[in-house]
């Protein structure tokens, strides 16, 4: 009988513990959960996919054409509309897309902490406004 508090302690605590991150993501939630105003090129008026597989597996497609590029040396991509893309994130995404106004503001607002595409690849606007 005197177990009972210890017992329900203990329960307690658990369950404190085995909540905690649910706390606190709401927390930390942001205030607006309205997605981002996305700037999109003026120029193109395709992907190289539809924007539901875009916003859903871009990052397969990435890790995808890093794999075929460097493993075996394929740059070619034909997209859903039979239209050939060479498989670049600088060359070909970047090329259209801004990398502040479009992949930055998803991302924030999809809480991905920094992909490790910068490591190796560079921004072509930011480094066209560096150069003097």
């Amino acid at each position: 009988m005197r177990d009972r508090i210890w017992i329900f302690a203990g329960l307690a605590v658990f369950v404190a513990a085995l909540t905690c991150p649910a706390w606190d993501a709401l927390a930390n939630a942001k205030a607006s959960s309205k997605p981002p105003n996305l700037v999109l090129p003026a120029n193109e008026k395709e992907c190289v996919a539809p924007a539901g597989t875009m916003r859903a597996a871009h990052m397969k497609m990435l890790i995808q054409w890093r794999e075929d590029v460097v493993r075996s040396g394929d740059r070619r991509f034909v997209a859903f509309n039979g239209k050939v893309y060479e498989k670049s994130l600088t060359r070909t995404c970047l090329g259209c897309h801004n990398k502040q106004q479009f992949c930055d503001r998803c991302h924030e607002y999809s809480g991905v902490s920094g992909p490790y595409c910068w490591n190796c690849h560079n921004d072509p606007q930011a480094v066209a406004r560096s150069t003097p």
